[in-house]
């Protein structure tokens, strides 16, 4: 399987992060190796003093698909659940400065947990999905799939065109405005349609 990540999706939280909003996705990439099940915890990595949780509606490819046509698009995806797409800030700002890529700052171990899944078929509408996540029981993140700029059916067909989407791959659609620091001891609970769905302990 492969965790396929869109960045800069949200023009809010392009504009604090101070990037350009673009007119085609941002596309990276992380291995399976930073994927965190459900319910386990999440180890701050030592190389890294600056790193920020960014909360993201996650679907699952449930079929073989390329070239898909964005019309299509839902009938590609199994289920849904939110996932943290950790990112090594210090280490992101520094590549970013001599126009590197972002692998180091996004992919490393641990940097993709992801919640329970919930069947696509209890979602009628994929733009106007509700979700939110709370630090330490205090809601830093509250938004919904309307606000995307490119929605989860143009992020499938736009990623189909260049990779083929295999059945359990996970596509992060990105994140709203709200990302932030954590800490050693910081407990993350994310919720989907007001079900929680990932309740994260940072160790």
């Amino acid at each position: 399987m492969k965790i396929i990540c869109v960045g800069r999706n949200y023009a809010a939280h392009a504009k604090e992060l101070n990037n350009a909003v673009e007119e085609s996705p941002v596309i990276f990439l992380k291995p399976e190796t930073a994927l965190i099940r459900a319910d386990l915890p999440f180890y701050y990595p030592s190389f890294s003093s600056d790193v920020h949780f960014e909360t993201e509606i996650v679907v699952r490819i449930g079929k073989l698909g390329k070239n898909i046509k964005q019309e299509f698009a839902s009938r590609y995806i199994d289920a849904i659940s939110l996932g943290i797409d950790f990112t090594a800030r210090d280490i992101q700002s520094a590549l970013k400065a001599k126009g590197l890529p972002w692998e180091l700052a996004k992919s490393f171990d641990g940097s993709a947990p992801v919640g329970d899944f919930k069947d696509i078929a209890g979602f009628t509408d994929l733009s106007n999905i509700n979700f939110k996540m709370s630090l330490n029981g205090v809601t830093r993140q509250d938004s919904n799939s309307s606000l995307m700029l490119f929605s989860i059916e143009k992020i499938i067909s736009f990623l189909s065109a260049y990779i083929t989407l295999k059945k359990g791959d996970y596509i992060f659609t990105g994140t709203p405005e709200g990302v932030g620091p954590v800490a050693i001891g910081d407990r993350l609970e994310a919720f989907l349609e007001g079900e929680k769905v990932l309740d994260l302990q940072i160790k």
